[in-house]
């Protein structure tokens, strides 16, 4: 069976999956869940197990009208694992583990989130997956586009899939959100945080499932130089950077993404470790506020 039919080819309307019910949105990626409280299944077992399994399967699921509590935010998204702080954004200080992400007239876009990226791939660890709830968004404007990287993976020409089969690469936080700082205020960020170096093609844990895992965060290729790919030095810089190139425009098919539209207490509950997405900044100088609670995650194989 193919990723596609994982992800719910097909399947054009709603469905109930035990207490749910289920739409999914595209072909390979996302399904709208309804009938349901995020709140309840913070508490109940049966519930969240439901909900677990449709996000192996989906990637990542949306629900409508969520009015609720920071606490049950929190309480939810910790039945999947321990919560993690942003360096750069921090938390609620009542709420550890809740980042808020307010944009407004404040705070013009910065362009660190309208690219496409597997969040925090900086960390050795990167999360395990986010929730995300609207608390303001735009009339219009504001969407986020999420990514099924295992069938962009799939969809890969055999010769790519073999070359970059033992590939690893390097991961940057210092590249990105460090970029803009005073080279002091940069260096002890990097100090801070180190490059994390990952697979380019890991290993899903809990589906077995081969992911596409590279994103902007990504900087280069660690053992690209070797007789297979460098006749002479020539070779290195643009062999490497050219296939890196190549790989993260994988991200950009519209055939591996689903296009989601923000209202007030919309979630969106994703599995970081085999997606990517991008939030589009066409919206300022409109208030956009969300409050996310990062999962840790493992350290990708």
């Amino acid at each position: 069976m193919t990723s596609t039919a994982t992800a719910g080819s097909g399947a054009a309307r709603a469905v109930r999956r035990g207490s749910i019910e289920v739409e999914p949105l595209t072909c390979t990626i996302g399904a709208e869940l309804r009938d349901v409280s995020l709140a309840d299944a913070a508490r109940d077992d049966a519930l969240f197990a439901e909900i677990k399994a449709l996000l192996l399967k989906h990637r990542v699921l949306f629900l409508r009208d969520q009015d609720i509590t920071r606490a049950d935010h929190v309480a939810f998204a910790r039945r999947f694992g321990e919560l993690e702080d942003h360096p750069v954004a921090g938390s609620d200080p009542d709420h550890p583990g809740l980042v808020r992400i307010y944009k407004d007239l404040n705070s013009p876009p910065e362009h660190y989130e309208n690219s496409y990226h597997c969040d925090a791939t900086w960390r050795e660890a990167p999360p395990m997956g986010c929730v995300l709830r609207c608390v303001e968004t735009p009339d219009v404007g504001g969407d986020t586009i999420w990514v099924n990287m295992v069938e962009a993976y799939s969809r890969l020409p055999e010769h790519i899939k073999r070359q970059i089969a033992g590939l690893r690469a390097r991961h940057s936080m210092e590249a990105t959100f460090g970029a803009a700082l005073p080279m002091t205020e940069r260096h002890a960020l990097k100090a801070r945080y180190p490059d994390a170096e990952h697979p380019v093609v890991r290993t899903h844990p809990e589906t077995g499932e081969k992911v596409l895992f590279v994103s902007s965060f990504t900087t280069h290729f660690v053992n690209f130089h070797t007789p297979d790919n460098v006749r002479v030095g020539q070779d290195f810089a643009p062999g490497a950077s050219h296939l890196l190139s190549y790989l993260l425009s994988q991200a950009a098919i519209p055939e591996v993404q689903v296009r989601f539209r923000w209202r007030k207490n919309s979630v969106a509950l994703w599995d970081n470790r085999c997606t990517q997405h991008y939030a589009v900044q066409d919206y300022w100088p409109a208030v956009r506020k969300m409050e996310r609670a990062g999962i840790v995650g493992d350290r990708p194989y």
